[in-house]
C-alpha cells in the first residue's frame, strides 16, 4: 500500500444560520419541529410561486469566503440543477454552477499545509426522506435551507489530513458566524472524492456521501484506499460511483453510478435575477470579520500549550475569546488559566456552551492566588470548576475559597506551632530522627500530619521548609 498515493478533494454543504430560507420567509431552524411545519408554498412548488433571495444568506456566504480567503466575486448568479427527489417538489434545485458567489481560495491548517479551494456557491436544500419498509415518508421542513457548498481542490493525501481540513472548515464556519456547525443536526456535511494511484496521474474517484462526522471522514477515507489499492492490485478496475458510509460496520457501499454535469441538465434561473454586489459591500463585512482561529493560535504561542490543549480551547469561540482577554490583561497568569479550560473540555465529552463563564478579571484573580500560595494548585482548579459551572452568582474567587475554606495557611509562626505539636508526637519520633540524619525522603510523612492536623490548610511548601529548618 505504501507504492500507492491517495488524492482526495472535499466538498462540504454548510447550512447558513439565517432566520429564514434561502427563497421564502418561513423558519429555518426546523430543529425538534414537526414534520412539514417550516414550509411555504414556495417550497411546496405551488403554481405561481416564485422565490425572493434571502440578503441575509448572501452576506453570510461573503463572510464564509472572507474566512476561507477566497475571492469573493462581485457579480454571481443561479442556475437549476434538473433531477427528481420525492423531497425535491420541483423537480430542480437552485444552485450556483456557472457563476458562483466565492472564488478561489485557501484554508490553511494547523500543520502549517494549504488546501486551495476551488470555489463555494450559494444553493438551497431538498427535503428529507424517512424510509419504513415499502414506503417512506417526506419532511419538507429541510427544503429551501440556504447552504453554501465548499468545493476544495484534490490537495489532501491522507485520512489525518482529511480529517483536520474539516475540522478547520468547522472552525473557519463557527467563528465567521455563518453556521451553527452542529454535526448531529447536519449543519456540516462532507463528500470525498477519493482516488488511488501508483503516479501522479490521479486514479479513479469514488465519492463517499454525507459524512456527518470528523472521526467518520477519517474512517470512510482509510477505508476507501485499503479497497481501492486491493481492487488495484487483482487488477480490477475501480468504478466511478457515490457510495454510502456505514459507521457500524465500518465500511463504504455502492449507491448509484456518478452523474456528470450534464446528466443533470444545468440551465440560467430565470426567476432569480443576477446578484450584483458593491466592493463597499464586501469590505464593510470584511472590516466586521472577527478574529479567525489561526489569529488566536498566533497569540496562543506564548503559553507554551501542546496542540491538544491549543485545539480543544479553539473549538469553544467562548473560551478562545475568553482566554485572549486574560492573555491581553496578563499574559504571564494566563498559562494557568488555559490549562484550566482545556482540562476541563478534555475531561467532559459534552460541554454546555451556554454556561455562566467567570470574568478575565476574576480568573485572573484565582490564578494570582494560586501564584502567590494562597490556595494550592488542587484548590485553585476547585474553585475554577465552581466558578466554571456557577449560575448567577457574582462571588469573587477569594471569597468562593474562603467560603469553601481552601484557603492555605501561610503564616510561618501558626503553622511552628502545628510543626512543634506534630514532632513532639511520639509517632513521629522515627520520621523526625530520619530526617535529621539526613534521609529527606522521611520528610514527607511529617508533612503529611502537619496536612492533617491543619485540616488541609497548610501551604506544604511553607511547612516543608519549616520542617527542614526545624530539624536541620
Amino acid at each position: 500500500m505504501e507504492e500507492y498515493k491517495m488524492t482526495i478533494g472535499i466538498e462540504c454543504h454548510v447550512q447558513l444560520n439565517t432566520k429564514t430560507k434561502l427563497f421564502s420567509g418561513v423558519d429555518n431552524d426546523a430543529t425538534d419541529k414537526e414534520p412539514n411545519s417550516c414550509v411555504s408554498p414556495i417550497d411546496y412548488a405551488l403554481p405561481g410561486m416564485l422565490p425572493v433571495l434571502n440578503k441575509a444568506a448572501v452576506e453570510k456566504a461573503v463572510r464564509a469566503g472572507l474566512a476561507m480567503n477566497c475571492k469573493i466575486n462581485l457579480i454571481s448568479r443561479f442556475d437549476r440543477k434538473h433531477y427528481y427527489y420525492p423531497d425535491l417538489p420541483k423537480g430542480y434545485q437552485i444552485t450556483q454552477m456557472y457563476q458562483p458567489i466565492i472564488g478561489a481560495g485557501a484554508v490553511h491548517l494547523p500543520d502549517g499545509s494549504t488546501v486551495k479551494i476551488e470555489h463555494a456557491h450559494l444553493e438551497e436544500d431538498a427535503g428529507k426522506l424517512t424510509h419504513f419498509g415499502s414506503y417512506s415518508l417526506v419532511d419538507l421542513n429541510r427544503a429551501g435551507t440556504p447552504l453554501i457548498e465548499i468545493v476544495s481542490m484534490p490537495d489532501i493525501h491522507s485520512a489525518a489530513q482529511a480529517r483536520m481540513y474539516c475540522e478547520e472548515l468547522h472552525h473557519l464556519m463557527i467563528y465567521a458566524g455563518v453556521s451553527n456547525g452542529d454535526l448531529y443536526q447536519g449543519n456540516m456535511r462532507f463528500d470525498v472524492n477519493i482516488s488511488v494511484s501508483k503516479t501522479d496521474e490521479l486514479g479513479t474517484r469514488a465519492e463517499i456521501k454525507n459524512l456527518n462526522s470528523f472521526r467518520s471522514v477519517e474512517k470512510a477515507v482509510e477505508y476507501e484506499f485499503a479497497r481501492q489499492t486491493a481492487l488495484l492490485e487483482k487488477g480490477e478496475k475501480v468504478k466511478q460511483e457515490t457510495r454510502g458510509w456505514n459507521d457500524a460496520s465500518g465500511k463504504t457501499t455502492p449507491q448509484r453510478s456518478k452523474e456528470e454535469a450534464q446528466d443533470y441538465r444545468y440551465m440560467p434561473e430565470p426567476d432569480v435575477p443576477p446578484v450584483v454586489l458593491t466592493q463597499e459591500f464586501v469590505d464593510k463585512i470584511e472590516h466586521e470579520m472577527p478574529m479567525m482561529p489561526d489569529e488566536y493560535r498566533t497569540r496562543f504561542d506564548s503559553l507554551n500549550l501542546d496542540a491538544s490543549e491549543r485545539e480543544a480551547i479553539l473549538n469553544y469561540p467562548i473560551l478562545a475569546k475568553r482566554l485572549t482577554e486574560v492573555c491581553e490583561k496578563n499574559v504571564a497568569l494566563a498559562p494557568r488559566v488555559a490549562h484550566w479550560f482545556s482540562g476541563i473540555l478534555m475531561a467532559e465529552e459534552n460541554v454546555d456552551k451556554d454556561y455562566s463563564l467567570a470574568t478575565a478579571a476574576e480568573l485572573l484573580e484565582l490564578s494570582e492566588m494560586v501564584e502567590k500560595k494562597e490556595l494550592s494548585s488542587t484548590a485553585g482548579k476547585e474553585i475554577f470548576l465552581e466558578m466554571y459551572g456557577r449560575k448567577n452568582t457574582s462571588k469573587t474567587p477569594h471569597q468562593l475559597a474562603k467560603e469553601m475554606n481552601l484557603l492555605q495557611e501561610n503564616d510561618e509562626e501558626a503553622l511552628g506551632k502545628i510543626i512543634d505539636e506534630v514532632l513532639a508526637a511520639p509517632e513521629c519520633a522515627k520520621a523526625a530522627e530520619d530526617v535529621r540524619n539526613g534521609e529527606m525522603k522521611a520528610i514527607g510523612f511529617l508533612v503529611g500530619q502537619v496536612m492533617k492536623k491543619s485540616k488541609g490548610k497548610a501551604n506544604p511548601a511553607t511547612v516543608n521548609e519549616l520542617i527542614k529548618a526545624k530539624l536541620s
